[in-house]
């Protein structure tokens, strides 16, 4: 029910534009016209798409709540379609499509909204509580396991139980893994490496597959339910895939025509924001207008990136060779500052190195050389996220965010590993869609 509502919060304003310009162009216009053979049929799936987005920005279906938000999240994602796509023909000087269109769609794909947000409800209210999840692995993992479901799962779990490995295969004929999953009335069991080594456990789990009881891997059951890989296993997980844009030339041709796509579209709002961002920071934020700081590219390759300053000058803020990680709350950071960053205004510049190749729009953020030299010496694997373009936005950021520690940079790097386990023009399209959502402040870390 939840994957029919985001089908019809993604395609249903599509039947609507598409329905709309064909009644315009055979009913409304005059003279009428051959609406798939115009021009207007590729704009109508442009507005479409804004549509779709801008809702899928707002929150819809999933992340909104209460009627009066639910309408106010969906009317707001229309009219900023609709304000867009206005603009778009303002500039241009021409109707790229007919005012019937433009309003009367964004007015239709209101309730349909509303009714993928009603749906996605009722799923949400079927699938609570329906994950009840036995582990059996080490303390450790299970420490890590209960940490890792509190933060943003892509699936709703529930720890019921936790049992290493000697207790699982313990209890003679009556073992004491099938005893637990019918006490707790379990639905997954989630096996650890030394688990599925053990005769006795996949034994008795394969009994509780056979009476209908799902059974993952703790690999599987972090991929599927978490989003990440599970940290103890990345070093042996890091051999046993495909990286797309390594191994597959369509998908590395396809994703950088995408960035060379966005990098220069997203050149008219950079040029439109330097006269805007150098007044303000005449007042409240004097320094250089923009920093460039060294991070680590692809293959290990050096680069400038390039942002609006937010920081003091001479305290990391113009060239950012600061010896600490950036925080949330950085003191360094200036009440303008603060502005650019929250708005991520801040980004903007770096479309310059999209265009140039050295960034991706999504994929790992690049970090600073002595930060990869440190992470390098004590994580052999850590290198891997260089065999790919660094990116603007990627999964590890819509679902962590900020790495104020080294800590915190091995926690990114298990949905690093996880975005090149499963990289594919779908997927770089649904990190846009949550970077959108974090940036309107509707959540990026659900689905």
């Amino acid at each position: 029910m939840r994957r029919t509502a985001r089908y019809l919060s993604l395609f249903g304003p599509l039947l609507v534009v598409l329905a709309m310009s064909k009644v315009h162009a055979r009913w409304i216009a005059d003279p009428p016209y051959d609406y798939t053979g115009s021009f207007r049929f590729a704009w109508s799936l442009a507005y479409s798409m804004a549509l779709a987005v801008a809702a899928y920005g707002m929150g819809l279906p999933e992340l909104v709540h209460g009627r009066r938000q639910v309408i106010s999240r969906a009317a707001s994602a229309s009219a900023c379609a609709a304000l867009g796509i206005s603009v778009v023909q303002l500039a241009m000087g021409d109707a790229l499509l007919p005012r019937f269109v433009v309003f009367g769609a964004a007015i239709l794909v209101v309730p349909i909204q509303v009714a993928a947000v009603v749906l996605a409800r009722r799923g949400q209210r079927t699938d609570e509580g329906r994950d009840r999840v036995v582990l059996v692995g080490s303390g450790d993992e299970h420490g890590r396991l209960v940490a890792d479901l509190a933060l943003a799962p892509e699936r709703a779990a529930v720890l019921v139980a936790h049992l290493t490995v000697a207790e699982a295969a313990s209890g003679g004929d009556q073992r004491s893994l099938v005893e637990k999953v019918l006490e707790t009335r379990a639905s997954v069991i989630v096996l650890d490496r030394d688990a599925q080594s053990s005769d006795g456990v996949v034994t008795d789990a394969a009994v509780l597959h056979e009476a209908g009881v799902r059974v993952r891997s703790l690999v599987q059951f972090y991929e599927e339910w978490l989003g990440k890989l599970p940290i103890g296993e990345l070093e042996r997980a890091s051999l046993f895939f495909d990286i797309s844009e390594i191994h597959r030339v369509r998908y590395a041709r396809v994703k950088r025509l995408m960035d060379v796509v966005m990098g220069v579209a997203g050149m008219v709002p950079f040029v439109l924001s330097i006269p805007l961002v150098w007044i303000v920071n005449t007042f409240s934020n004097r320094g250089p207008l923009f920093y460039r700081q060294e991070r680590v590219g692809r293959n290990g390759v050096p680069f400038d990136i390039l942002k609006f300053r937010s920081m003091l000058p001479h305290a990391g803020g113009s060239d950012e060779r600061s010896s600490d990680w950036t925080q949330v709350d950085d003191p360094r950071i200036t009440s303008f500052g603060k502005v650019l960053r929250a708005s991520h205004l801040d980004e903007l510049p770096q479309v310059l190195n999209v265009v140039r190749g050295e960034l991706s729009v999504v994929g790992p953020r690049p970090e600073q050389p002595r930060y990869v030299k440190e992470l390098s010496a004590s994580l052999p694997f850590y290198g891997m996220r260089h065999l790919v373009r660094p990116g603007i936005t990627g999964w590890a950021q819509v679902k962590y965010g900020y790495a104020g520690d080294e800590r915190d940079a091995i926690e990114k790097l298990q949905y690093e590993f996880f975005y090149l386990r499963h990289q594919g023009v779908q997927f770089d399209l649904r990190v846009i869609g949550r970077t959108v959502r974090s940036v309107t402040g509707t959540g990026g870390g659900g689905r």
